[in-house]
Formats: structure tokens, sequence, C-alpha cells
């Protein structure tokens, strides 16, 4: 009896957790836990993420660009484009513009041997500015060529030299004395300078002064013609 007694007691204690444990259920038990995980049916829809929308985004052009090839190099070209200011300055010394000239025969801005080089590679235009500095002055010649590689063979096969540029306050000056002379390339252009006093006195190898004002001017030249594709860069890249 106590026996059978004791195993009854286990057992009602048995149903009472289970009874407890169906209830707690919602009356429905199951050893599958994913049951009771909501179906995608049951999860509410959100609205789509929006697609991310902007420009694509590429670097400006280099500005050898358009200055090396005629059908990018479109801006205008002038004596005005090319020396705009009255004043300028390179390497900390500062220069006034005398005079400035352009022309479609390029061998009426040229003396020497320089006119059949330039007539032989087919420069098409030619523009000359001459600035005065302490009664030294420099005549920056730009020979303007269809392509790079014309301009490059002028450079190549150069002979002086650029004629020298008078007005403004400047006399004629460098036609009948030494004076020193550069040449370079920049894409579709090819630039020249001739240096000297302008009261009429030589400049010989010797002269450091008026070597001095040669480079300088080469260097302006080579800054305005980059400046051209720089500007012309730029433009192109804000239009994107």
């Amino acid at each position: 009896m106590l026996v059978g007694g004791g195993a009854l007691a286990t057992v009602a204690v048995a149903g009472i957790v289970a009874v407890a444990v169906v209830n707690e259920g919602g009356g429905k038990s199951s050893a599958d836990p994913s049951s009771s995980l909501p179906t995608p049916e049951d999860i509410p829809s959100s609205p789509g993420q929006p697609e991310p929308s902007f420009k694509e985004d590429r670097p400006p052009a280099p500005p050898e660009d358009f200055i090396g090839d005629p059908q990018k190099d479109t801006a205008p070209l002038s004596t005005e484009t090319l020396f705009p200011d009255e004043t300028v300055t390179v390497n900390g010394r500062k220069y006034a513009r005398a005079a400035t000239d352009s022309a479609k025969k390029c061998t009426s801005g040229a003396q020497a041997g320089l006119g059949p080089v330039l007539e032989k590679n087919g420069c098409g235009r030619f523009f000359r500015a001459t600035y005065e500095r302490g009664g030294l002055a420099f005549t920056l010649g730009i020979a303007v060529f269809d392509s790079k590689a014309a301009a490059s063979a002028v450079k190549a096969g150069y002979k002086p030299n650029v004629a020298s540029l008078s007005g403004g306050g400047v006399p004629t000056y460098c036609r009948s004395v030494t004076c020193r002379t550069t040449v370079n390339a920049l894409g579709r252009y090819a630039f020249f300078t001739i240096a000297g006093h302008t009261d009429g006195k030589p400049a010989g190898a010797s002269d450091e002064q008026a070597k001095q004002v040669a480079l300088d001017g080469s260097e302006f030249g080579y800054g305005r013609i980059l400046q051209r594709g720089k500007d012309q860069s730029a433009a192109e890249a804000s239009a994107r």
C-alpha cells in the first residue's frame, strides 16, 4: 500500500507539470524550436532602399592632351590670350610688356635661318611679345603647328632666330649685334626668345644678365602655353 501510494503520488505530480507546460505553450507544444519562428509572410515588408545617384568621378585630362591636339585645342588664340598682362614676374624679376604682334605668315616674325624651318614644318600662326626690364629686353615668339611632331621637328632643326619686336618705348634691338637666344617646344607649339640690351650693346657668351633674361623669356613662354592647356582641361572637367 505504501509503495503503491508513492507511485500514485509521483504520477500525480508529473501530471500537474505536464498540464502546466501545455498551458504555458498556449495549448500546443512541439519539439521543433523553429516552429515558433515567424514565417516570411508574418514579417512586415519595408520600403526598398534608394539607389545612389551621382556623376562619375574622373580626374581632369592632362593639359598636354589639349595643347598637343588641334581638335581639342579650341580655346581663343590671340595676343590677348597669350600675353594678357601688362607686367609679368619670372623668377622674382618683373618685366613690363612693351609690344605684341601676330601674323599668319610665320616668316614675317623670323630672321636668318628660322623662317625656312617654320615654313617647312607648316607653321600656321606666329605670335610675338616683347618685355623689358632695366635696359634689357626679350622678345618671345610662339609658333603654332597642326601637330606635336611638327613642333618637335622645328625644335630639332632650329636655326636662329626670332626677330626682335620693338615698340612701347623699346627701340629696335638685337638686329646687328650678338644676342642670346633660346628654343623649346611644348605640345603643338614651338617657342623662341631673343634677348639683349636695348641700347645696342652686344650680349656675348659672358653676358650673364642677357642670358638670364633670355631664359626668363623661355620659362614665361612655357608657362603661358601650359596654362592654356590647364584652362581648357579645367573647363572640360567643370562641364561634366
